[in-house]
């Protein structure tokens, strides 16, 4: 239905263009112009609601001058997305020396070289031709990028966001070409939020494959050591592995930031004195590192599961094997830190929230001693007000008498507030002096 309204809206314009330039009036321009946006319009409203495939689709269905023509017509925001879904035979007829590139994503290529990584960024389509990598990184890709580059390497690409969605026990699987696919989560520890990135990996004839959507410290690491040290990668194994080791040397880096920040928020806890103010602040900074630890424990725990999925599949050397074990121990060890620091977690988080009753237990405290000594002056204040005060006190001048009355009701508050103080300090030095006889 699309390739036919096109068709519909291409030849309406080419015949209302022909009868205009026939026809010579004096406002023959305006009319041009008038015709030439109506038509434009319409095949823009058209063009917007369409995605690239069909768009591109649409220009292998069409003929080569009406290709041209509505090519001419094309948003030039959208032209690059539809060169990937073309062939080379229209786009060269259509665009000429145009050739779609990676705007807004970033595709670097890594070919195994003296026992080294040389890495080659993917900026346009010729750049893949001729080129036989060890590990291509996707990061940010786009489908129509994704779906080139799998089509020139064999394979389908999946989007990594849309991959993590899959049941657990789905994320790591063998095809039926043998490809290998495995969807794990890695740790991006920032400072203001840190959270778990999906990324997609495929080891397909002795290529790998990773996709993701967000830059990771783990892969520009990676990438350092390959490219400095000689024989540190010897296949696409190699470098999953190393990754994976990567994301738990991260990970325990992480929790060595939580270490120092439990220790900071230790010294403010198992202060004398905290207000309702410090104790807020304390629970935000235990809040957040409770959160982050719970995502170091299921990153590792993942890492923990595509490592062992590895090694389940028979597909690597007993050196590579022996490569894995010491990350599982590593991933052992750091599963009894997250679980100590659990522990202490909720230990802080229970004595902060000891403070916050504590303090409010002072100020209950400090409403119920008031109440106490200003309960017979209450008392005496009733009976002052009463007509037999003034009865007893005719003979005085009242000054005298009022002026006597304040002083007997603030000797007996105060009496009564030293008598308080009194006995609740003897309570202490009982109690005191009964867990020295103990």
């Amino acid at each position: 239905m699309s390739l036919e309204k096109i068709q519909e809206l291409l030849n309406k314009h080419k015949l209302v263009e022909g009868m205009v330039h026939s026809q010579h009036t004096p406002r023959q321009d305006i009319v041009e112009t008038l015709v030439h946006r109506q038509h434009l319009a319409e095949i823009e409203s058209l063009l917007k609601r369409l995605p690239a495939g069909e768009i591109a689709a649409i220009l292998e269905a069409l003929p080569i001058d009406d290709a041209i023509l509505l090519w001419q017509k094309m948003p030039d925001e959208r032209k690059n997305d539809i060169l990937w879904e073309v062939s080379d035979a229209i786009r060269e007829q259509v665009a000429g020396i145009q050739e779609p590139d990676f705007s807004d994503s970033q595709i670097n290529a890594f070919e195994l070289v003296n026992g080294r990584l040389r890495q080659v960024t993917v900026t346009c389509r010729k750049d893949l031709d001729g080129f036989q990598p060890i590990w291509i990184d996707l990061l940010s890709t786009n489908p129509a990028e994704r779906v080139y580059v799998g089509r020139h390497f064999g394979l389908e690409l999946p989007d990594p966001g849309d991959e993590t969605d899959l049941e657990v026990s789905t994320r790591f699987h063998v095809k039926e070409n043998d490809d290998i696919h495995l969807h794990s989560n890695f740790l991006l520890d920032k400072y203001d939020h840190s959270r778990s990135v999906p990324v997609a990996f495929i080891l397909h004839e002795g290529t790998l494959f990773s996709l993701r959507n967000e830059e990771l410290p783990v892969f520009r690491l990676q990438r350092q050591r390959a490219r400095t040290r000689p024989g540190y990668v010897t296949d696409n194994l190699d470098l999953l592995i190393d990754l994976y080791g990567a994301d738990v040397e991260y990970s325990a880096d992480s929790l060595e930031d939580i270490y120092r920040t439990l220790s900071k928020v230790g010294k403010q806890v198992l202060s004398e004195k905290m207000s309702d103010q410090e104790a807020a602040t304390v629970l935000a900074e235990i809040a957040e590192v409770e959160d982050l630890n719970g995502q170091i424990r299921s990153n590792i725990l993942d890492t923990q599961r595509a490592l062992g999925f590895l090694m389940q599949s028979r597909i690597l050397s007993k050196r590579q094997v022996n490569d894995i074990k010491p990350i599982l121990r590593n991933i052992e060890s750091l599963n009894s830190h997250t679980a100590f620091l659990f522990d202490k977690i909720n230990f802080l988080m229970d004595a902060t929230i000891g403070f916050i009753n504590i303090n409010q237990n002072g100020r209950v405290n400090q409403l119920t001693v008031l109440g106490v000594v200003f309960m017979p002056i209450n008392i005496l204040a009733g009976i002052g007000g009463m007509s037999e005060f003034s009865m007893m006190t005719e003979s005085i001048p009242w000054p005298y008498a009022y002026g006597a009355f304040i002083v007997g009701m603030t000797l007996i508050g105060w009496g009564t507030f030293v008598g308080l103080k009194h006995f609740e300090s003897k309570k202490v030095k009982q109690a005191a002096n009964g867990k020295l006889r103990k």
